[in-house]
């Protein structure tokens, strides 16, 4: 055969199209697709579900959720876990419930009546503060990120009850003649009607997003989480990234925590509780590995949003509050149970 003949037989033949793997798309876009399943449902069930109002409502519900699995995320792709989240959220709530009733300085003989950005100031702060902790213990010392962040719960619990009696913080609304006014600004208010809580979490999604994919912090995160030994060798400082992803999960929850007490416009110290797995849940459900190195913003917003809309979808047609904490269970074990079967497929794969 010549070769004219080769190229013309070459030519010839036509490659098959790729065929597109539905289980494989199902997989991989779950939370999406759960996130239109339950809007559905609840708008067959209920008349006042789909209505703008409500999702509204129910987006600065899952603004609290949000800005807590945000947080998570950066941990959870470094490879370790935070467990101290939602007492630093409570915790963070009660220091800006106390700011908002005044500090006493007796030795100057007057109350200190700070300002809303002040308080927002310092309270991000005192959440970087026990994230720094958090960093410092896992990175520096290698305590095991579990016992770290569990013992760092207790403490930040342990405060918010010390500093309050056990008691609650109300009336955060301030007065006009202290000039501290405006704190229920963050829970009430809005901005061309989309409620300022969920603009707060559209902007933290957004630096998160642009950090971890456009930024060389990112690809130390990724790499670091994928695999530690490696990125070391590679020259990927560790310990830095640890400590920086700890500072800026407890910087999220004390956000979510000045949030939640704008809404209430009060703060107690039980405030947040159990809320760490509830930011666990939502970013598993988004698809990130328990592991580390895998997972992304996108895929953890759907999450708090499939958590916060099947929640207020339960409340709404009535389900009892513990039916409505056995479903949220079952999904987050049907969101594990994916996980597992889509990295354990993709590893096999390989």
């Amino acid at each position: 055969m010549s070769s004219t003949a080769q190229k013309q037989s070459v030519q010839g033949v036509s490659t098959p199209p790729k065929k597109i793997d539905i289980g494989r798309l199902l997989l991989e876009g779950r939370a999406f697709f759960a996130l239109i399943a339950i809007i559905i449902f609840f708008s067959f069930m209920s008349p006042y579900y789909f209505t703008v109002n409500n999702f509204l409502i129910m987006s600065s519900h899952v603004a609290i959720f949000g800005l807590l699995a945000l947080g998570m995320l950066l941990v959870i792709l470094n490879g370790g876990i935070d467990l101290s989240v939602g007492s630093t959220l409570g915790l963070c709530g009660v220091f800006a419930g106390f700011l908002m009733q005044g500090v006493n300085i007796e030795f100057l003989g007057m109350t200190f009546y700070p300002s809303l950005w002040v308080v927002v100031i310092l309270t991000c702060l005192l959440g970087a503060a026990v994230g720094t902790v958090n960093g410092v213990l896992v990175a520096h010392f290698k305590v095991p990120a579990f016992v770290a962040t569990l013992g760092t719960m207790y403490v930040a619990r342990g405060i918010a009850l010390l500093m309050t009696n056990g008691l609650t913080y109300n009336q955060l609304d301030g007065k006009p003649e202290l000039g501290n006014t405006g704190f229920e600004w963050l829970g009430f208010n809005r901005l061309a009607g989309i409620p300022i809580s969920v603009i707060v979490l559209v902007v933290v999604a957004v630096l998160c997003g642009l950090m971890i994919s456009r930024t060389a912090f990112g690809r130390w995160l990724y790499a670091s989480g994928g695999n530690e030994t490696a990125a070391d060798l590679s020259g990927v400082p560790i310990k830095r990234v640890k400590v920086t992803v700890y500072l800026l999960s407890g910087v999220c929850a004390a956000l979510a925590g000045l949030v939640l007490s704008s809404q209430l416009t009060s703060a107690g110290p039980t405030a947040g509780t159990t809320y760490e797995l509830t930011a666990i849940a939502a970013v598993v459900i988004g698809g990130a590995a328990l592991t580390g190195g895998r997972g992304t913003v996108r895929g953890t917003i759907l999450g708090a949003l499939v958590i916060g809309y099947l929640s207020d979808g339960l409340v709404i047609i009535g389900v009892s509050a513990y039916w409505q904490t056995v479903f949220t269970g079952t999904v987050i074990v049907l969101a594990v149970l994916l996980n597992s079967l889509q990295y354990g497929s993709s590893s096999k794969s390989r």
